[in-house]
């Protein structure tokens, strides 16, 4: 395809051409006539007119165009200069009213993003929380006044923040973030991030939201320090306090077991049988505080510090088979079939043995409760990169969607039977050993907990060389 420039060229020698034809065609009677003059001057006729016009119709082309360009560079300034007010004049008005068009678009644009801009920051400057605003590298972009006073000089600066106290945390949260494109607001002692300022020490909570455009593309995430000293000193004392009120409360609910159970026995005689009926529902009621009792004793050591975890070399697949065998009996009577799936080659996990215990035992005493008769329960765990994954599924009935959120919470509100400490025990002692639990279920389909324990590091182990 020709362009212009091509096509006016092409039409000039074509005109020339025909000019030259027309030359030898009365060159002839013009030689016999005697004068050859006129077919020179002819030619050189035709060839001016069409320089000409290939000058006088390209050169207003070329500098519209240049002008064009310069328009659409980005230089609005420009104005396209044309004396003439033919066909050429129109576009070069045209092309300067474009430009102006655009210059007060552009500066409408301008403003009204300063202005968002302003009131945006405006609005990140008056939450009181800490904030820090980073992009799709985890690189930081904004931070509001709160987060500069807690943080210093090092809140806008990454390789500053990673050396400050809590930075490494909060830069791996929003690493996390990022990679997931989901929420991150960690849980328990772990997403306590203890900060000074001057001679108070305070207590945060991270949380770490991802930011999206319009069309669902990441641009960055938004974190939020979350005081929280006050809900720790109030948890710290509820704490206490219960750890009190249960080991004061223990020994009165020994000495009233005791007591059922020689009635039970029959130590002060013969019952009759409401009142042997009566004695087992107070005894089974009894054996249930005192598991809630329990259960308490063991969280509020786990929060104040004083239970003291024995970290040794555990072989998963020794662990499974003892939770199984633990309770084989209590299934045989459902007729629920155990199943346990795991190598015996597995990487050992570094674990407290009771703590362990009680995580599985906890978890097969829940799906043994809520897995009907000949329903199946499987223990099977598999290595992960540096942890081992414990599992146990179940083929109960399943939990609804609007239980899972609180599954872990103490005292669960959503807990038909038991204490609703158990999973709350679980949870604690999970991420006592650096571990972390989740559930997955729908209801009508069974469920499965899965936690993580870090793998055992294998030692270093010199043995003698023999010399000789």
């Amino acid at each position: 395809m020709l362009n212009l420039t091509q096509r006016l060229i092409l039409g000039c020698v074509l005109l020339g051409c025909l000019t030259a034809g027309l030359v030898v065609i009365t060159h002839r009677a013009l030689a016999a006539a005697g004068q050859l003059h006129l077919a020179y001057a002819a030619v050189v006729a035709a060839s001016i007119v069409a320089a000409a016009t290939i000058y006088f119709v390209l050169t207003p082309i070329y500098t519209l165009s240049r002008d064009a360009h310069r328009i659409a560079q980005g230089n609005l300034e420009h104005r396209v200069e044309w004396s003439s007010h033919d066909s050429f004049g129109v576009i070069a008005s045209e092309l300067s009213r474009i430009a102006v068009r655009l210059r007060e678009l552009r500066d409408t644009e301008a403003g009204r993003r300063q202005m968002e801009f302003q009131l945006s920051d405006a609005v990140l400057q008056s939450i009181f929380e800490p904030i820090i605003v980073t992009d799709g590298k985890g690189h930081v972009l904004k931070v509001n006044q709160a987060a500069a006073e807690l943080l210093g000089e090092a809140a806008g600066d990454r390789m500053a923040l990673a050396n400050t106290p809590g930075g490494e945390k909060i830069l791996s949260a929003i690493r996390d973030a990022v990679s997931m494109q989901k929420a991150v607001a960690a849980e328990g002692e772990a997403s306590m991030l203890p900060m000074r300022i001057g001679k108070q020490e305070r207590s945060y909570r991270l949380r770490t939201t991802p930011m999206r455009d319009a069309d669902g593309r990441l641009l960055g995430a938004v974190t939020t320090l979350e005081d929280v000293t006050s809900l720790k000193d109030t948890d710290r004392f509820k704490t206490q306090f219960i750890a009190v009120a249960s080991q004061k409360l223990h020994d009165p609910l020994l000495l009233l077991r005791r007591g059922l159970y020689a009635l039970a026995q029959g130590f002060s005689g013969e019952m009759t049988p409401l009142q042997n009926e009566l004695v087992a529902s107070v005894s089974k009621e009894a054996e249930q505080l005192d598991d809630l009792m329990s259960d308490l004793i063991e969280v509020a050591e786990l929060d104040t510090g004083k239970r003291e975890l024995k970290l040794e070399r555990i072989l998963p697949l020794q662990a499974l088979n003892e939770a199984r065998d633990r309770c084989c009996d209590e299934a045989a009577k459902k007729h629920i079939r155990l199943e346990v799936r795991a190598y015996a080659d597995l990487a050992a996990v570094l674990a407290d043995r009771r703590a362990l215990r009680s995580i599985l035992d906890n978890l097969l005493s829940n799906a043994l409760k809520y897995t009907p008769e000949h329903g199946e329960i499987l223990l099977a765990a598999e290595e992960i990169k540096n942890f081992v994954q414990f599992s146990v599924r179940d083929t109960g009935r399943g939990i609804e969607a609007e239980r899972l959120s609180s599954i872990f919470d103490r005292f669960n509100p959503f807990s038909e039977q038991g204490t609703g400490m158990g999973l709350a025990l679980v949870r604690r002692l999970v991420e006592s050993l650096g571990g972390q639990i989740a559930v997955e279920s729908r209801l009508g389909h069974g469920a499965t907990f899965r936690f993580m324990i870090p793998v055992a590091v294998a030692r270093e182990v010199q043995h003698p060389v023999e010399v000789g």
